[in-house]
């Protein structure tokens, strides 16, 4: 296969051995593609005609709000699809424009050719449902934080989803400037807050490895 990263690693795939996989892809992907960074995937809008499946490189999601802001969704890495949630929605759009933040590949699987494939294979059902359900909540924990008022309160929900009890730090993918368009601040205030963990000993930095040292302070009141 072409790709550089191990499918399994994807969640569609979970379950499923290299032979099950790569005979997949060989018999659904008929179109590889390939996009440099900053250059645009999919614009917010644009109907779903195909799964495109991201095997190689980061990309961006954001959605241009009404009066013309643009709020940051998330980050994708390979291995991972794009839109699975709307694919077969009555109004299969993109929700999102999907921006390449370095050398990206896809692979693009046919809608009918994915529905073939899960209607045959249950554990590939399962993982798809799986997905846009983990995906679901995702989505309205990002509606919450958004709603959130204060950046203390954001930036802590954002720390404790990177990290757990038993592994307390986590590789910061976004530079500061991409962060604070994530929670859309300005980037002085977010620097301003980040200190403030700092000094008060909740958290350390350390380039871009972030460590949370007082997990219970973390936790936020609106």
């Amino acid at each position: 296969m072409m790709n550089e990263n191990n499918l399994s690693d994807c969640p569609l795939f979970r379950g499923m051995s290299k032979e099950e996989h790569d005979s997949f892809m060989q018999r659904n992907v008929k179109e590889v593609l390939h996009f440099e960074k900053g250059e645009v995937v999919v614009r917010q809008g644009d109907i779903i005609n195909s799964m495109y499946l991201l095997i190689k490189g980061v990309v961006r999601t954001q959605m241009i709000t009404q009066d013309g802001n643009t709020i940051e969704i998330d980050l994708l890495e390979a291995v991972f699809p794009l839109a699975p949630a709307f694919i077969y929605a009555s109004r299969n759009k993109y929700p999102v424009d999907v921006v390449a933040m370095e050398p990206c590949t896809f692979l693009k699987i046919s809608k009918s050719a994915w529905l073939k494939e899960m209607a045959g294979n249950e554990i590939l059902l399962n993982n798809f449902l799986t997905l846009n359900s983990n995906m679901t909540v995702f989505l309205s924990e990002k509606l919450q934080m958004i709603s959130i008022k204060s950046l203390r309160n954001k930036l802590s929900i954002f720390l404790l989803e990177k990290t757990t009890p038993e592994k307390n730090y986590f590789i910061l993918k976004r530079s500061r400037t991409q962060l604070a368009e994530y929670f859309g601040v300005q980037r002085p205030s977010l620097a301003r807050t980040i200190k403030e963990l700092e000094d008060e000993g909740i958290i350390s930095t350390n380039g871009r490895v972030v460590t949370v040292l007082e997990r219970d302070k973390l936790v936020w009141h609106e």
